[in-house]
Formats: C-alpha cells, structure tokens, sequence
C-alpha cells in the first residue's frame, strides 16, 4: 500500500504542475501568438472541457481497459499534450490539443481517488490528504518554475517539465508491481456477452461486482444525499477557485495593493492549505469526516464574514492565511465522507464529485469576475461568503443525515 501511496502523490504532483501550467505562461504565450485575453481564456476553457470529459469518462474507460490501462492511457496522452504545447503549433490546433491535456490529468484524478478511496480502507482520509498536499505542491512549484523559464527566454520549456512528469508517471505505473492489488488494477469488468461486472471480490477491499458502478443506482435516499454532495462540490471548488484566481484583484481595489504585493496572498493561500493537508487527515480521522467537514465549513463563514470589515493589509494576509488552513482539508475528506456515505459506489462517485466540482471551478470564477467589474469589492467578498454559508448548511445536513442513519441502525 506505501508503494500506492507514493505513486498516487506523484500523479497527484503531476495533476498540480498541469492544472496551472498553461495559466503560469499565458500572458508571453498570447503575446507570441498576437491573442488577447479573452482568447486565452477561451483556451482555457477548452482545457477544461477536457478535464470534464476525463473525470466523466473514467469510470467506462476503467472498466473497459481497468484501472492501471486506464492511467497508462491518460499519462501518455498528457505526455503528448505537453509536448505539443511546446513546439507552439498554429494558433487553432492549440484548441485541440488543451482538451487532450485536460482529459488525461482529469482521469488521472479521477482514477487515483477512486483507486485510494477502495483500496485504503484505514485512515482513508489521512492517504488523501497525503495526495491533497502533493497537488498543492505542484500548483505552487509550477508558477516558480515558469517565472524562472520566462526570465530566462524558454518559457515554451515549461511544458517540458510537465511531459517528463507524465513519462515518468508512466513508468512507474507501468513497471512497478503491487502485488495482490495488481489484479484489481487490471481487470476489465464488463463481460464480453453481458456486459454485466464480474464478480470478483479481493482482499485489497475493493467493492464486489454487484455493488460497484453498474450494479449500484442514485435512487431515493442515495440521489437525495448524492445531490447535496454535488452541490456541495460544486460550491467548494468554485469558491476556492475564486479565492486563488482573484484574490489579488480583491486586495488592490480594497486596499490599493501594488500588483506585485498582492500577489503574494495566493502563495501564502497555497502554503496555508498544503500545511493544512499535512494534519486534516489525522485530524478528521480521531473527530470523524463530518466533524471535520462541518468545523471546517463554519470556520471559512466566519472568516469570509470578517474580511469585508479588515482594513489592513497584515489582517487581510492573516485572514487568507486561515482561510487557506479552514479550506485545506474539505475536499478530500469530504470526497471520502460522502464516498463512506454512499458504499457501493467508489467507482463513481468520487468521479462525479470531481466533475461537479470542476464545473463549479469554471462558473463560479466567471460570477466571481464579473462582480468584480459590475459591484462593489465588499460586495463580491460578501458573495463569496455567501458561497461558503451554502457549504456550511450543506455539511450540516449531512451531519444531522449520518447522525440519524446511525441512531436508525442501532
């Protein structure tokens, strides 16, 4: 299992160096090819299109290919991307070649949670935790990384790093044996007549045919809790998103920061969650994943309450720098709450959890954007609490739903 645990950091490392990468060049690559920004973020908006499509597809590819294939697959194609972002092809193939790039780290993300959330079956939380804190890692490395190439004149290289990331992602799911669970990576579910999942139990822990994505449905209880959770992704991501794609805007126009001071509060945003990551995991496994997620949800309302009254730059910093520790954990140990939540489900439901979250990660920012063009700045900050207070109600009926299912069950 520490073998599937490191690998598993290492994808997730990689998923952090690709979700930023394009956005770290973005402004010499669209001054090289004689774009605005409108026309980047239409790019960007491909990729993510792509993204969608890996994380929504993965659970057919998994049981078509299985799981180690299916990984295979994405790196290689991620590989490809890259690699052809970096020969700075023609301005209209570059549209093709961000969707292949947000499809293979979307399934890898997809199909390393999945694999994580059935394989560990003790302190799930903690494993993805772990994984949390290496994405956070790439997504704070890979902006440096840029910053250096730029300064240097090989921006383009910046690609690089992340298709020798993605070969060597390859390699080790390629090569390295897991033992028993190797079985359980491979194998294929749909029957070639049937198309009915083989019944297939192992001791890794991974849920029987029967109870997996085509033997288990989202209906009355499951499609109710199932929709809460999707709001609840969709909210989560989508403010946190927010946060780190505006939160410099936020602090000039309230505080009338210089470019360069403002945007350290997403560094120190980054740096609070991934030292967060280090300890949510230990932390949600003694109090309980509800416990956590609940605390974790009224601690962000209550700091998104105060930051429309913060005047001063060190409590605006303080503030991002709680924010980033309160956010830190909920979502991967809500993926694993509502995962537990709803058993049976593993292969799907942290795919759709992903995918919804994605789309939040889209619409929300845009809102985001715009309020900050057409309101006031405590107005958009107000907004942006009134995001997290619908995570806060969410996380509460939850906790009231698993308290009741378990007085229920005695």
């Amino acid at each position: 299992m520490k073998k599937l645990l490191w690998i598993g950091c290492l994808s997730y490392f990689l998923i952090g160096l690709a979700h930023v990468v394009l956005g770290s060049i973005l402004p010499v690559a669209l001054e090289h090819y004689g774009k605005d920004y409108s026309q980047g973020g239409t790019l960007i908006f491909a990729q993510f299109a792509g993204f969608l499509g890996g994380v929504l597809l993965s659970p057919q590819l998994n049981r078509r290919f299985g799981k180690r294939s299916g990984l295979l697959i994405a790196a290689a194609l991620l590989c490809i991307a890259e690699l052809s972002y970096m020969l700075l092809p023609p301005w209209g193939l570059m549209f093709v070649i961000a969707p292949a790039a947000g499809f293979g780290f979307g399934m890898i993300e997809a199909v390393i949670g999945t694999i994580i959330i059935a394989a560990i079956k003790e302190n799930t939380a903690v494993a993805m935790s772990r994984l949390e804190v290496l994405f956070g890692i790439g997504a704070m490395v890979m902006p440096l990384i840029a910053s250096g190439l730029i300064s240097a004149g090989y921006w383009r290289m910046s690609f690089l790093v992340v298709a020798v990331c993605s070969a060597l992602t390859f390699i080790f799911w390629a090569r390295i044996s897991f033992g028993e669970l190797d079985h359980t990576l491979s194998r294929r579910k749909p029957d070639a007549v049937t198309g009915h999942v083989h019944a297939v139990e192992s001791s890794d822990g991974v849920s029987p045919a029967g109870h997996g994505i085509t033997g288990s449905t989202y209906r009355g209880r499951n499609l109710a809790l199932m929709s809460l959770f999707v709001v609840f992704f969709f909210l989560y991501v989508g403010t946190e998103m927010s946060l780190a794609n505006f939160m410099p805007a936020i602090l000039i126009e309230k505080m009338n920061m210089k470019e360069a001071g403002a945007a350290l509060s997403v560094t120190c945003f980054w740096i609070a969650m991934s030292v967060g990551r280090l300890f949510a995991g230990y932390i949600a496994e003694k109090f309980q994943y509800r416990v956590y997620v609940l605390y974790s949800c009224l601690a962000a309302v209550l700091l998104m309450a105060i930051f429309p009254f913060t005047n001063q730059i060190w409590s605006a910093f303080l503030i991002i720098l709680l924010l980033g520790l309160a956010f830190s954990g909920v979502f991967s140990i809500a993926l694993v709450f509502a995962s537990k939540m709803l058993p049976g489900t593993e292969e799907s439901t942290p795919s759709i959890l992903i995918a919804s979250g994605g789309v939040g990660g889209a619409i929300l920012p845009l809102l985001t954007g715009w309020s900050l063009d057409h309101l006031d700045v405590n107005q958009s900050t107000w907004m942006l609490a009134i995001f997290t207070l619908g995570l806060l109600i969410i996380s509460l009926v939850t906790y009231q739903w698993q308290s009741k299912h378990r007085t229920a069950s005695v």
